[in-house]
């Protein structure tokens, strides 16, 4: 499930990047739909943003409360963020300490450097009448920090889908019903 929403959310950045693209191949985009796009594009561009500029960061039990405080703070002023979580997992982080750094002895310096496997971080971001949630958390299974779409939803219906009322996929596409 999570690949089918990550090759989504390179389709969409695909489709904001190039609009002419869709008109070429006979889509038909209204208002909707560009937000909904670029919604989800924002969503992504925020967690990769993040994740490239934190990783790597001085981390301890101690600090790792004012880190998710850093992180949520410097997402959160960036536009169409409506909200932020951050987590940092505290028990990854004791391990990754305790192990020490290279030849040094374990627990020499008392921290370590952030990785994906410590996060788990949502971004929600709203965009004309569009809400997007997405997440990067490290999947055990795969052994990867997974980006990935959760949930796509009109705020309101759309204007084409007025008179009925409409529930949205995964893959921001929305159904109508009776």
């Amino acid at each position: 499930m999570g690949r089918v929403l990550n090759r989504r959310l390179c389709f969409f950045i695909f489709l904001f990047i190039n609009d002419n693209f869709i008109l070429r191949v006979g889509f038909k985009m209204d208002d909707n739909d560009r937000d909904r796009d670029r919604a989800a594009f924002e969503a992504g561009i925020k967690l990769g943003a993040l994740y490239h500029q934190f990783l790597g960061t001085p981390v301890s039990t101690e600090t790792a409360e004012s880190l998710e405080t850093a992180i949520k703070r410097s997402v959160s002023l960036q536009p169409w963020v409506s909200a932020v979580e951050v987590k940092i997992d505290r028990e990854k982080v004791l391990r990754a300490q305790e192990k020490g750094r290279g030849t040094e002895s374990p627990k020499k310096f008392k921290y370590c450097e952030l990785s994906g496997e410590m996060l788990d971080v949502k971004v929600v971001v709203l965009r004309g009448q569009v809400e997007v949630q997405a997440r990067v958390k490290y999947e055990e299974e795969l052994a990867y920090p997974l980006m990935r779409l959760e949930k796509v939803a009109f705020k309101s219906p759309p204007k084409n889908l007025k008179n009925s009322s409409t529930k949205s996929n995964a893959s921001g596409r929305s159904t109508k019903t009776a």
